[in-house]
């Protein structure tokens, strides 16, 4: 009687190896939270208002008049991050700093 062997083996191993691939694909799409802006763009705040005024600015273009860039390390990249909720109810000034009297900061 003749033995068969290594035919199992070899499609066990091309069926691991496509379930591998496929959950390697699969998982960097699974994150399906909204973008604040495109690739090829960051996102602007508009001077002076809290939870709004929001725009995106192609990288390497300065942020039109009346925008400002938000802090380092405090760029909301994804709808209703920590830092997107932050900024709806903080405002910065002209000069990028953080406006502390609730008085001066308007409402959009």
């Amino acid at each position: 009687m003749k033995r068969i062997t290594g035919g199992f083996g070899r499609v066990a191993t091309l069926v691991l190896a496509g379930a591998a691939f496929t959950a390697l694909t699969t998982a960097c799409s699974l994150d399906d939270r909204e973008s604040m802006c495109m690739p090829d763009e960051y996102p602007v705040t508009a001077v002076g208002y809290a939870g709004g005024g929001d725009a995106c600015v192609t990288k390497g273009e300065q942020p039109p008049e009346g925008m400002i860039r938000y802090p380092a390390g405090q760029v909301p990249q994804h709808v209703d991050d920590k830092w997107d909720r932050y900024w709806q109810t903080h405002a910065l000034d002209k000069n990028g700093k953080l406006i502390t009297d609730p008085n001066k900061v308007r409402k959009s």
